[in-house]
């Protein structure tokens, strides 16, 4: 049910971002995005009693976070989306997790790049290609649709630091993702002068589309997400990038009634292919970590698995730990019963 509803969520910001552009430009519907669903956050932390982020450190990590997987997405898919319709949009960035791949093995968090997953980026690639049709004189290669481009790989490098230096340090995701809104506001309003002073246009549609997209398609996205990961894992909430491109391109078909080629729709298709074999191995390794929260790594895991479990069977946690009624060499078995030392004959 929250997958649902989060796909339906997240799939529907590139319709919301169209309708906004019609009276605020790129930077203003970035700046509002963000501030609204900052100020959403806040008030469900404050709400539920907690806190932000304290130390310079963490700040400093939170705004690097802000600018890769807020400000700077945020700001290209709105200069993208003149240009792109929605539905293009949401395909596009479906490209993320190849760029993700393409980071890890840069950076060192990407090991052993398996056949299947170097053959997934390629066919990725390819499917991204496919959707830009350069060879075609109506084709996408435009400045919009390589800003789109541009924003999935900022997604990326924002979860990668993100993953890196703020989860899994003692900070609560909500504490983080409030103050990470909070920094990609502030980082925002510096590129007024570039684009945001423009006259705003009043108009009832735009106004409804951003103040939707800043609450529940930026704040209460971003809450949820972080829910679904702590209940169910990172797989399970990473599932619901397969539905974005879907749910985009059939509310940019019905609500904006946007023309839908079968390029796009194969291409669409390649892509999905392409990043479902990449995230092979991630799969079996992160359904491993669930059944065994002790197991660090992939060594640690294939070490806590039972005596003679396979590799590509499914993880589930044991209900008890497996026993052995042998003793273990060179140890003395100890008595079931402990004698009485102060009456040797007695046997109570």
């Amino acid at each position: 049910m929250r997958v649902g509803v989060l796909a339906l969520l997240w799939g529907s910001t590139f319709l919301w971002i169209k309708l906004a552009l019609e009276g605020l430009s790129p930077v203003q519907v970035t700046l509002l995005r963000c501030a609204l669903g900052a100020a959403t956050l806040t008030v469900l932390l404050f709400g539920t009693r907690g806190r932000l982020p304290r130390g310079r450190a963490t700040w400093k990590h939170v705004f690097v976070a802000a600018f890769f997987c807020n400000a700077l997405p945020f700001g290209l898919f709105s200069v993208g989306q003149q240009t792109v319709d929605s539905g293009v949009a949401g395909a596009l960035n479906a490209t993320t997790p190849l760029w993700s791949v393409l980071i890890g093995l840069a950076i060192g968090t990407e090991r052993g790049l398996r056949p299947i997953r170097l053959a997934g980026l390629l066919i990725g690639f390819a499917g991204t290609s496919l959707i830009f049709a350069p060879w075609q004189q109506s084709g996408l290669t435009s400045w919009g649709a390589l800003a789109i481009v541009g924003a999935a790989a900022s997604y990326a490098v924002g979860f990668a630091y993100m993953g890196h230096h703020l989860v899994g340090k003692g900070v609560p995701t909500l504490s983080l993702s409030a103050a990470q809104l909070m920094a990609a506001t502030g980082l925002t309003a510096l590129a007024l002068p570039v684009g945001g002073l423009e006259t705003i246009h009043v108009d009832r549609t735009a106004l409804i589309a951003v103040v939707v997209l800043g609450i529940f398609a930026t704040g209460v996205t971003f809450h949820l997400t972080y829910r679904i990961i702590a209940d169910e894992g990172a797989t399970n909430a990473a599932t619901v990038g397969y539905l974005l491109p879907v749910v985009s391109v059939a509310l940019g078909a019905i609500v904006l009634d946007e023309a839908f080629s079968i390029r796009v729709a194969v291409g669409m298709a390649v892509v999905l292919v392409g990043v479902g074999m990449t995230r092979r191995r991630n799969a079996v390794s992160e359904c491993r970590q669930h059944a065994y929260p002790r197991a660090a790594n992939i060594e640690y895991a294939r070490a806590s698995l039972p005596h003679g479990t396979k590799d590509t069977e499914s993880c589930t946690r044991p209900s008890s730990p497996p026993t052995s009624s042998a003793p273990s060499p060179g140890r003395t078995p100890r008595p079931a019963v402990r004698p009485n030392r102060r009456f040797p004959h007695s046997e109570n």
